[in-house]
């Protein structure tokens, strides 16, 4: 899967920046993103499910039954945050301040923002911050 990687967020920009470069997910996991993330997957994209994330960056979701598990970071405002971080915690999904510590349902304050790990289910890091690092 290739992704095109969005501009730095700007001011006026209200969807989630990816800080560090988006890798291969399988198709299934599309929609379960998108569920969390508040955004839309289009089942209807041919080989791959892409989830718009913005004007600049769409993520494709490839159906490899294998694939790399990789981090994906998110420079989200304070309001996404708070959304995303509710569905995370609705979804029953383990969460954690740090890539060391995935479950240990805290949040991290590094550089006064706010920020938490998780997994998704194919293994990827996910990543929330309310200030980038």
């Amino acid at each position: 899967m290739s992704a095109a990687v969005g501009s730095e967020r700007s001011s006026d920009d209200h969807h989630p920046q990816p800080h560090h470069r988006p890798c291969p997910r399988q198709e299934g996991s599309g929609a379960i993103f998108a569920s969390i993330f508040g955004l839309h997957a289009d089942p209807k994209g041919g080989h791959f499910a892409p989830v718009r994330i913005n004007d600049t960056l769409t993520l494709l979701f490839d159906d490899d039954e294998e694939f790399e598990s990789h981090h994906y970071a998110f420079h989200v405002s304070d309001a996404e945050f708070d959304a995303i971080f509710g569905r995370i915690r609705e979804a029953k999904l383990a969460y954690g301040s740090a890539p060391w510590s995935f479950d240990d349902g805290k949040l991290n304050d590094w550089n006064g923002g706010r920020g938490v790990y998780f997994r998704d289910p194919d293994g990827h890091v996910l990543e929330l911050m309310t200030v980038p690092q």
